[in-house]
């Protein structure tokens, strides 16, 4: 059994947190407090120091570049959401950051994802592949119709197209079940992660 009293901290904590699998009780509530508590702790060092202070404090008061100033005033807007009578100033950082959003992440969108994938499903099925590789590639293409026809509501899905939508059901259901599987065994990594560290690092029952 580990001596230092970080650890113990550290295994006491865990205990507090599997013991919301009995009922809902104070010690889980207070390594839930405790943990969200430092973690906005941390977040607000760090952008005190690698935000606030490069981006705001030295341009302007340094550097004497006033026109960040714009960007500054819009950042202090968001927090008119703590004052009633002012809480609607919070719309114009809301619709800045919404519009410059919208503008950088959709050509990066269409770039990483639509033209990519379209890329990858045409050229999918080439000469020079082995068997299983061939056969793989063809059954990704299927797929890959079947679901875009599923979701092209202009045609009634009767016959032969009906038929192909119904095919991209089952592939919609094959990765929303591969989706769930490999979220289920990340949270089961945590757990054996958690488990090994209470057996192992803490009471040293285990190698």
């Amino acid at each position: 059994m580990s001596l230092s009293p970080w650890i113990w901290f550290a295994a006491l904590l865990t205990l507090c947190t599997f013991s919301f699998l009995w009922r809902d009780n104070p010690f889980y509530k207070f390594a839930e407090h405790l943990f969200v508590g430092v973690s906005v702790g941390y977040t607000i060092t760090i952008l005190y120091w690698n935000a606030f202070l490069p981006r705001v404090w030295e341009p302007i008061v340094i550097n004497h570049q006033f026109y960040v100033l714009l960007p500054t005033i819009l950042g202090i807007l968001s927090f008119a959401i703590f004052f009633k009578k002012i809480s609607w100033l919070i719309r114009y950082p809301i619709a800045f950051l919404m519009g410059a959003a919208c503008g950088i992440s959709v050509p990066r969108s269409f770039q990483g994802y639509i033209f990519r994938h379209m890329q990858g499903t045409i050229t999918a099925i080439s000469p020079g592949q082995s068997n299983l590789l061939l056969i793989s590639n063809i059954i990704m293409v299927i797929g890959v119709i079947a679901t875009l026809l599923y979701f092209y509501f202009s045609i009634e899905h009767k016959g032969f197209i009906g038929k192909v939508a119904n095919v991209g059901i089952w592939y919609i259901m094959l990765a929303f079940g591969a989706g769930f599987g490999y979220t289920v065994m990340a949270r089961v990594s945590l757990l054996i992660g958690r488990l090994q560290f209470l057996l192992h690092d803490w009471l040293g029952v285990i190698d």
